[in-house]
């Protein structure tokens, strides 16, 4: 049964590993087209890094294992991301769009973590439970950033459009 757990964990490790890939890919496209929201632009570099490190966290973990991670799901996932920010960019209100999914995209990435605490202690890992954690808390920083500055740039994004300037980005 413990082998069951422990294949069943890798692969959690495998995709999580592919959704920060996507996650770089979907801040990088929307850090390429950010002019007026320093704030947003500013935290999305320091979450862009924590991103690249969460991601050299798993390959790690990965590592551990014996194993490494998958190129067709992280191909797959960052052109997922690089789709999706850019399917935001010719929408009228492109910043409102990038808020709402980048809001959502952190409490997947938490669920995410949280399942995986719970993987690593059914397959035995003892080392990952930090490494997870850490990894949790910036998620979870993230996303309140992104909760408590959703009506800062909203405000911003509705003034700038009614002064009839350049809004979306």
């Amino acid at each position: 049964m413990q082998e069951g757990y422990r294949d069943t964990y890798v692969t959690g490790l495998v995709n999580a590993r592919a959704l920060e890939t996507q996650a770089i890919e979907l801040i990088s496209r929307q850090l390429d087209r950010l002019e007026n929201y320093p704030e947003l632009e500013a935290r999305l570099r320091e979450h862009l890094a924590e991103s690249e490190q969460q991601r050299t966290r798993l390959d790690e973990l990965l590592r551990a294992h014996d194993t490494s991670h998958s190129s067709i799901k992280d191909f797959v996932t960052g052109l997922v991301g690089n789709l999706a920010a850019m399917g935001h960019a010719p929408m009228q209100d492109e910043i409102i769009k990038n808020s709402l999914a980048n809001y959502a995209f952190e409490h997947f990435e938490i669920a995410s973590y949280k399942s995986l605490l719970t993987l690593a202690e059914l397959a035995g890992d003892g080392a990952a439970p930090a490494l997870l954690r850490q990894s949790l808390a910036e998620e979870e920083r993230m996303a309140q950033w992104c909760a408590d500055n959703l009506e800062m740039i909203t405000r911003r994004y509705a003034e700038r459009r009614a002064l009839g300037e350049q809004a979306s980005r």
